[in-house]
């Protein structure tokens, strides 16, 4: 079994998880002619010469590094000269840093990289949508070395891993820890969202309403069962994946603390938990840590470098969407525990989705994860009150167009 994980390119990272079997990290500059998988108000500040020395480090300690080249969109750019040179340099940069791979969601990209470096392995990202057969041939024939399946469609659809599995023979990669909603219908428009907002040149100069994330959490509190009903494995649960072939898997977040990192590490090499599973698996509502300020976008420059945008939104209303995402944990550590999702209730959950065609049934009516929900997730009802009257008001403003007034 092996991981790759996502870095935050703090120094305390790789010496906290080396010994553990992890075989590359991830993650690639805040911003770059391409773009990718995370906006860049996400990610920590980081220029090149960080970057190289994090990738030297992560080499002398056995460790490969792999780069996302991964946007969802890139405003046709790559089919213009501008963008092809633009292109060249990023690789050019990324091949001369000792990069061992990159990933890609755009077919297009794929062969010009085996041409133009063919050193580099490349990998295909979640943002393609390899949720079949037929998709994960396209790409082994196209020349991948590696997919990473889209998780949100198919991590709990044993059937079709088996399939997939047995029709290719490239590695196969999941996604271990992430806690998006299975058949998410946000998830199109979140990949674009997200690929933009870090791409540099692109006439929204980093700015960017996470609606998508803001909806997203917002749903969780107001149907809980929602946090059962998504893609996340837990570590108990990696031997159901690697029987049926699968021991490459990928543990998320790049914006998570040092601290953070190191147990969701810990936790899936070991294949076991006790807590909240929360803790390794939602992208946002970390836990502050003792003596620590706040950190991320609490920072007035930094929070007016990629929000302050005069004559594009209205300040007052964006100052109360900032106050709102701070509260929810969205972008920053939180002190207490308002969600709580019992690991240790969990065992024997994932079982019963053999016996079941989730893209096939109605959740309303199923009852199987709500029932999972009730025995094992505790939500402060306080905080779900407060925060779900901050939702509305912040969704009314949007929908009227009073944000923007």
């Amino acid at each position: 079994m092996k991981f790759s994980v996502a870095t935050n390119f703090q120094p305390d990272l790789i010496p906290a998880i080396k010994g553990y079997p992890v075989a590359e990290l991830f993650g690639k500059l805040p911003s770059d002619s391409v773009g990718g998988g995370r906006a860049s108000f996400m990610l920590a500040p980081l220029g090149q010469e960080q970057f190289k020395a994090h990738v030297r480090e992560a080499g002398k300690n056995g460790i490969g590094f792999n780069y996302l080249i991964n946007p969802a969109c890139m405003d046709n750019r790559e089919f213009t000269r501008q963008g092809q040179a633009a292109l060249d340099q990023l690789l050019d940069f990324v091949d001369g840093c000792g990069v061992t791979a990159v990933t890609v969601s755009l077919p297009f990209l794929l062969p010009i990289i085996k041409k133009r470096h063919p050193r580099l392995k490349v990998r295909v990202g979640v943002y393609a949508r390899v949720d079949c057969v037929a998709k994960a041939r396209f790409w082994e024939d196209l020349g991948a070395d590696c997919i990473t399946l889209e998780s949100i469609a198919i991590n709990r659809d044993f059937a079709m891993l088996q399939a997939i599995r047995q029709a290719v023979q490239l590695e196969l990669q999941l996604i271990a820890n992430s806690n998006c909603m299975i058949f998410c219908p946000l998830s199109g428009q979140h990949m674009v969202n997200l690929s933009h907002a870090s791409q540099k040149g692109h006439a929204s100069r980093g700015f960017m309403i996470d609606y998508c994330a803001l909806r997203c959490s917002a749903q969780k509190l107001a149907d809980p069962t929602l946090y059962l009903r998504s893609e996340f494995i837990r570590p108990e649960d990696l031997g159901s994946y690697t029987e049926l072939g699968f021991n490459s898997f990928k543990i998320l977040e790049r914006g998570a603390p040092t601290p953070v990192l190191t147990e969701r590490v810990r936790a899936y090499s070991e294949g076991r938990f006790s807590g909240n599973l929360l803790d390794l698996i939602q992208p946002y509502g970390y836990k502050r840590e003792p003596g620590k300020g706040k950190g991320r976008l609490s920072g007035l420059r930094r929070f007016a470098r990629y929000f302050l945008r005069p004559g594009v939104i209205n300040f007052a209303g964006l100052v109360r969407l900032k106050r709102l995402a701070e509260k929810r944990g969205l972008i920053e550590e939180l002190e207490g525990t308002p969600v709580y999702l019992d690991n240790a209730k969990l065992d024997g959950f994932l079982a019963g989705f053999r016996e079941m065609d989730c893209r096939k049934s109605d959740c309303a009516r199923c009852g199987y994860c709500a029932s999972w929900t009730e025995k094992a997730l505790r939500v402060d009802p306080l905080y779900r009150d407060e925060m779900l009257r901050l939702y509305r008001d912040a969704f009314e403003e949007m929908y009227s167009g009073e944000l923007w007034d």
